[in-house]
């Protein structure tokens, strides 16, 4: 029996059950075959989504809007020049006014807490497109990516390196609901949210998987299935580059860190890339590298959640 989401908001992949995330890739996959087939599937038909974005970005935008037109839908974008919300109305009126014309929202933001207020007044699911706090979509789009190169999620090891951000947070929450080890090597100071950490590691009880936070990236990479970075300066900490740049130099993921993981492992990263800095063309341009296949995969899994939950 498929699982019921209709109406379910996405703050965070902890939100979210094992079974939601199964039944999340698993209709992403059957979506990405009719596409590739050339089959029409207008899901959405007649339904709009509002999409807020206070930061901008390719890949969300894109995926969005492109998906929302596949299914039949319509994506109204809408910058915060065009939203009332610099000039004083709240969050909570906005959400409650885009309810009454749109079938959904998604949202780019800086504070997590945005999100959380739109989740909390919206009468229509928010899905959350990025926050400080976490990334769900890209977590998706990085579970189903795995899925498609491995064919099991379950007992593999991913080593995450560089800075404890959004995407990081994401990670723990989605490897540990789908119980795959993970262990994240990160500088002193730059560790997830110890709340995530703690979150993800009584998920993993439950699921049987291992969740470790180290030091020495060469630990992490130790055996891994899926090596992961990100950028060292997020969106927003611009003014701390040249101080991060010197604290994540050993976390640099190189030809010499990647020999510690499997020969066949997996290198993603959510994109953009600083090239050079968190990861070295040979190693992004690399035949174990699926990072544009991991961007593609955004589409087809933001196209899964919004079809089960509008």
């Amino acid at each position: 029996m498929a699982v019921q989401m209709k109406g379910k908001s996405l703050a965070s992949l902890y939100d979210l059950t094992q079974e939601e995330i199964e039944e999340i890739l698993k209709t992403s996959e059957s979506l990405k075959f009719q596409l590739l087939r050339g089959e029409e599937h207008p899901l959405l038909k007649g339904k709009t989504l509002a999409m807020i974005f206070e930061k901008p970005s390719t890949r969300t935008r894109v995926s969005f809007e492109v998906g929302m037109w596949q299914l039949g839908g319509y994506a109204l974008y809408l910058s915060t020049t065009d939203l009332q919300l610099g000039r004083g109305e709240t969050i909570a009126d906005t959400a409650q006014t885009l309810s009454r014309y749109v079938n959904g929202i998604m949202a780019r933001v800086f504070a997590h807490q945005t999100i959380l207020d739109l989740v909390k007044y919206s009468r229509v699911p928010v899905i959350n497109g990025l926050s400080d706090f976490t990334h769900p979509c890209q977590g998706l789009a990085d579970l189903f990516t795995i899925y498609e190169k491995k064919g099991r999620l379950r007992g593999l090891k991913l080593a995450y390196v560089g800075d404890g951000n959004n995407v990081a947070h994401s990670l723990l929450y989605g490897c540990s609901k789908v119980g795959m080890n993970i262990t994240l090597a990160c500088p002193t100071g730059y560790e997830p949210h110890p709340e995530v950490i703690s979150g993800a590691k009584e998920e993993g009880k439950r699921s049987s998987c291992k969740v470790e936070v180290v030091k020495d990236p060469k630990e992490a990479v130790r055996e891994a299935d899926i090596v992961y970075t990100d950028v060292w300066a997020s969106m927003g900490k611009e003014k701390e580059y040249d101080k991060r740049v010197k604290v994540f130099k050993p976390y640099q993921v190189n030809a010499k860190l990647v020999r510690e993981a499997k020969e066949d492992y997996l290198f993603m990263h959510c994109l953009p890339a600083h090239r050079g800095e968190e990861v070295t063309d040979e190693v992004a341009d690399s035949k174990n590298s699926v990072i544009f296949d991991q961007a593609e995969n955004r589409l087809h899994t933001q196209k899964a959640l919004m079809t089960l939950i509008m």
